[in-house]
């Protein structure tokens, strides 16, 4: 069966934009269109629809306003937020995000030609279309002729078996890698770290620019350690988060006693930049058996050569569990192919980070000054 979309928003050409775009889909059918939130509510109560995509600014009610009445009727319907690269845009997405909406979009900009606008709305849409539609399906009865969906699998074998690791090793540094869900799934575990936290915290979150900038400030407003977002040249200092900014890789480089972060243009890798792998992949090489990866809720696999290389170094690896992810990729590859020390829901995942930093050292420094 076709995947039901209900697309809302109050512009008539990116109504027909993205309806153009699902309706060239086989498995996907607009059942619906809405110039507003109120019409959009009204119309979820006449159709049957699995995915709604919503776009933030609209007349009458917009998105903010839409989530707030949809979210109680409608717990486990996906909604995908249409949002501008702005910092208006960013903020906002961000408190939908806080309401309940499952992921974003942002609009093309600055392109002329309608063959780029709609490849640029398929190449973000409908990958999320199809992975909140398969996350929302496979927790609901499956039917009893229906086998699950083979797991997909990763781009080349997988090295299962870390180097030796002493037992009392000490972790020196937590690097994390997040996608889909995970501004809400940051903003869980982070203010649940102590203000002693005596180890930086570097952090790839799939985000563009613009919205790391406006998450970390949102994040750093919750937590009790200062948050950042990261442009290249800051120093690692104990018990900071580092946030890579939006549309550049980040990796680690030692200077001197120093470790500071290193900001770069080089291609996507697993079709992103920021990378989670970029960033694992220095950690390993600079930390070695002192690195605790962690990989939180997302799409695809990235994260997923980095967690290889963080174990091969002697590392240690944590993967966030099926049941209390948005979308079961990134830590769901990780987790399959053996590499993750311990696969937990997100609400112990602080516990576990803390007892990991705490292992082989006295006592904390303290974390946030100023």
């Amino acid at each position: 069966m076709a995947i039901r979309v209900l697309v809302v928003d109050d512009s008539v050409v990116v109504r027909r934009l993205v309806t153009r775009v699902l309706e060239e889909e086989p498995d996907v059918e607009v059942v619906g269109a809405a110039a507003n939130g109120r019409i959009a509510l009204a119309k979820l109560g006449q159709l049957e629809v699995d995915v709604v995509t919503l776009d933030i600014e609209m007349p009458e009610m917009d998105g903010l306003a839409t989530l707030a009445q949809l979210r109680p009727r409608f717990p486990r319907l996906p909604v995908i937020m249409f949002s501008t690269l702005t910092e208006r845009g960013a903020e906002a997405t961000l408190e939908a995000l806080s309401l309940g909406a499952s992921d974003y979009v942002t609009k093309p900009t600055g392109l002329h030609n309608p063959t780029d606008a709609l490849a640029a709305v398929k190449a973000q849409l409908l990958p999320r279309i199809r992975a909140l539609h398969g996350r929302n399906a496979a927790s609901a009865p499956a039917a009893p002729s229906a086998p699950p969906a083979p797991a997909p699998a990763p781009a080349g074998p997988v090295v299962k078996a870390p180097v030796a690791r002493p037992a009392n090793a000490r972790i020196d540094v937590v690097t994390v890698g997040v996608s889909t869900g995970g501004p809400n799934a940051l903003a869980e575990l982070l203010p649940a770290l102590p203000a002693s936290f005596p180890v930086p915290v570097v952090i790839v979150q799939h985000m563009p620019p613009v919205f790391t900038k406006m998450l970390a400030n949102r994040l750093d407003s919750r937590c009790a350690l200062e948050v950042t977002e990261a442009n290249g040249g800051e120093v690692l200092s104990p018990g900071r988060i580092y946030i890579a900014a939006g549309g550049r890789h980040l990796a680690l480089l030692r200077q001197g006693t120093s470790v500071v972060t290193v900001a770069h243009d080089d291609p996507p890798e697993n079709s992103c930049r920021p990378a989670v792998d970029v960033l694992f992949r220095s950690v390993a090489g600079l930390y070695g058996t002192g690195a605790l990866a962690v990989v939180l809720t997302g799409m695809g696999q990235d994260g997923l050569r980095g967690a290889e290389a963080i174990r091969l170094a002697g590392g240690q690896v944590l993967a966030q569990d099926e049941a209390s992810s948005v979308v079961w990729g990134m830590p769901g590859f990780v987790a399959r192919a053996e590499l993750a020390d311990a696969v937990l829901p997100l609400n112990t995942l602080a516990v576990e980070i803390g007892r990991r930093v705490a292992a082989g050292r006295p006592l904390t420094v303290p974390g946030r000054v100023g």
